[in-house]
């Protein structure tokens, strides 16, 4: 009769078995990963935000700036860091409301700006409420040889509003508000030639065009 063998016995592993380093490193390794994610989560970058309303192709100093300690992780590169700096002649080249972070993106030079401001003087009052970054539509009517006007047309849908200044009457109450417009060059001739030929120009605000 043959006797059975005995059964293997377990040994106790060894620090010397590869296996269990390997099963160090691997808790160690993702201990340290765990670790510096949330080192760089909790790790707060000055970045600059606006101090006012910043216009597009106003110049970018650090009396328009507010640095604000904030997490941003990855996504630092995006902004106006305080490390970075303000670059030289520095201008925005989008609206950049008040209290909001500045974008990496809306900062550039002035040659680079494809829109450049207009004034125009409007003798009706806007709706109240409107602001910078609002669109509006520009209407023109074109002076005769008979000092009439033609009959009213469009001459530029949706332009951004850069910035609105309200004047007053000699008896203090409103009378004509200079519109900052941002006009593409490709509609600055026609614009500018209204302009010079005292035509009569009407902003009509747009308020389904930024949605």
């Amino acid at each position: 009769m043959q006797v059975p063998s005995e059964a293997p016995r377990l040994r106790k592993p060894s620090w010397k078995d590869p296996r269990l380093l390997i099963g160090l490193l691997l808790v160690l390794s993702s201990t340290a990963g765990v670790i510096a994610l949330l080192d760089s989560q909790n790790t707060t970058t000055q970045v600059y935000s606006a101090r006012e309303d910043i216009a597009v192709g106003s110049k970018l100093t650090e009396e328009d700036l507010v640095a604000v300690p904030v997490r941003l992780g990855d996504v630092s590169d995006a902004y106006l860091t305080v490390a970075a700096g303000i670059p030289d002649a520095a201008v925005a080249t989008r609206l950049v409301p008040r209290g909001e972070l500045v974008p990496a993106a809306a900062v550039g030079r002035t040659d680079g700006l494809d829109r450049k401001p207009v004034g125009l003087t409007v003798e009706d009052p806007l709706p109240s409420g409107t602001a910078a970054g609002d669109r509006v539509d520009i209407w023109v009517s074109l002076r005769t040889d008979t000092n009439s006007y033609d009959e009213p047309r469009l001459l530029l849908e949706a332009a951004e509003v850069a910035e609105l200044t309200v004047g007053e009457s000699a008896l203090g109450g409103s009378s004509s508000t200079l519109v900052q417009v941002l006009v593409d060059d490709g509609a600055m001739p026609a614009l500018l030639g209204a302009l010079s030929n005292d035509a009569r120009i009407a902003v009509v605000l747009n308020p389904g065009a930024g949605s």
